[in-house]
């Protein structure tokens, strides 16, 4: 049985994006897969704006320091007062991006964006180097890789988090080099000790001051010649990038990691050697490599369609795409990515979220499966994640977070307000009797449908309103709408 446009586009918005919209799921039937990914490209093309979010608090204290090495004339309450405010920033940070997932044209923008920050999967508490890499990443999303490389191992945020600081001829750190060449280009195995060795003498006096500004301090550079790659020289940093990017293996590498991420855990050889070919030979051209894959027919295959499980961004945000809420307590989300695994700026550590099945375990699952009903109706979360107070961002003493969230949820009411008048238009045109089949192709994209009768014991008949409404919210708490 032929695919229907529906499920074509819905597979299309929900790889290249995060799901349908409300607003625009009616036309899904009639508009061309190869229309839609059109669409997706004009409302991307915009260059983004800056996402800041840095208060005045921080930004005043860090004015005054002009070197890193100038941080310690801060006072003890000050420095504790800047790591108190970056944190909270930092989580305005990840909510006003994940704003951006949810509600901007820019779809696939935004999705590219979420891949390689995941790529070049960074954790430092330090609200200026974080936007600025957010940024970075951004503006250079489906642009050249080889530029998006080199501005990320330039930005301050990744120079700190992989220890290139403290890099310096007498006393090379190798940590930098090594996770360059192991996760952000070859991969592992694809490059001897030697070359880290020498990598990392390239690398010695690359650096940064508080201001976000990529510095090159000449004096703590390794001027010797070096040989990386089967290549010697007197080589620097950009040499050594310029040399990661000569070898058909980067390419081959970041494609496979794009198939995964948008196609199917498990890379189809014979698509990605094509893929990888076309990538290295187009200069790296993040664009064109994304055109090949979601122009494809095989991009629609029965085995890439309703076979990925959502990350808990996707998740959150494909929710929030297809019922439109209005939130009374931001910090819902925030306890839902840590709950689910998937905090924005805390990957769990260098190699970033290793995605597929590791988001499913018992626990995860049980609180997927309930969220639409939670952030639906008048409940009270109850979640206690494990503690970890680097990785709740500075918010949780002992369990004092989890009970703190609650009890202002509770205090709240209602935890969100779905506009239930925008859903509805979606199936305006269809008759009651087609209701639920037709509502469950548009929620959910695995081909087999839900049995009917085990929906019907449980969805509203007093009103087509609420018949649409329950009937969302219960095929959302299955576990196929984990998929897409």
């Amino acid at each position: 049985m032929p695919l229907s446009n529906r499920l074509k586009n819905q597979h299309l918005l929900w790889r290249a994006g995060f799901g349908p919209m409300a607003e625009n799921a009616a036309e899904l039937d009639t508009v061309s897969p190869d229309k839609m990914w059109q669409l997706l490209l004009k409302t991307s093309a915009k260059k983004p704006e800056k996402i800041n979010v840095a208060s005045n608090l921080f930004d005043g204290l860090v004015k005054g320091v002009q070197d890193l090495s100038q941080l310690d004339k801060l006072t003890k309450d000050q420095k504790k007062e800047l790591q108190k405010q970056s944190r909270e920033d930092l989580k305005n940070l990840n909510l006003r991006w994940l704003d951006e997932m949810i509600n901007s044209e820019a779809q696939f923008r935004e999705k590219m964006s979420l891949f390689w920050h995941g790529h070049f999967a960074c954790r430092v508490i330090n609200i200026f180097y974080q936007q600025q890499l957010l940024d970075t990443i951004r503006q250079n999303t489906f642009g050249n890789f080889g530029n998006l490389l080199r501005e990320v191992c330039k930005s301050p945020s990744m120079l700190q988090f992989l220890n290139n600081q403290q890099n310096k001829k007498e006393h090379p750190n190798e940590n930098f080099a090594r996770e360059v060449m192991e996760l952000f280009t070859l991969g592992r195995g694809n490059y001897a000790e030697t070359d880290v060795k020498e990598a990392a003498r390239a690398f010695t006096g690359w650096g940064s001051n508080l201001q976000g500004e990529f510095v090159f301090r000449e004096f703590q550079h390794d001027t010797g010649s070096k040989t990386f790659l089967g290549k010697t020289g007197n080589f620097d940093g950009d040499n050594i990038i310029d040399i990661l990017l000569q070898q058909k293996q980067t390419a081959t590498f970041i494609t496979k990691k794009i198939y995964r991420f948008f196609v199917n855990e498990k890379p189809d050889t014979e698509k990605t050697v094509w893929l990888a070919d076309r990538f290295y030979k187009s200069g790296y051209d993040i664009k064109k490599l994304m055109e090949d894959i979601f122009t494809s027919s095989w991009f629609y295959d029965d085995k890439n369609i309703g076979t990925k499980i959502k990350s808990p961004v996707e998740l959150i945000a494909g929710i929030r795409r297809l019922l439109p809420l209005t939130l009374q307590n931001d910090a819902a989300q925030l306890l839902f990515q840590r709950a689910l695994g998937q905090i924005l700026f805390y990957p769990p550590n260098v190699a970033g979220w290793p995605g597929g099945k590791s988001w499913i375990d018992s626990s995860t699952l049980m609180l997927r499966l309930r969220i639409p009903q939670i952030i639906t109706a008048n409940e009270t979360i109850n979640i206690r994640p494990k503690n970890d107070d680097d990785v709740m961002m500075g918010q949780m003493t002992e369990n004092k977070m989890p009970s703190q969230l609650n009890k202002s949820y509770a205090d709240k009411g209602s935890t969100a307000i779905v506009d239930w008048a925008a859903v509805s238009p979606i199936f305006e045109s269809v008759p009651r009797e087609n209701l639920l089949p037709e509502i469950s192709a548009t929620v959910l994209q695995t081909r087999n449908s839900i049995s009917t009768v085990v929906l019907s014991k449980y969805i509203q008949n007093d009103s087509r309103e609420n018949y649409i409404k329950t009937a969302i919210i219960y095929l959302m708490s299955t576990p196929e709408y984990q998929l897409c």
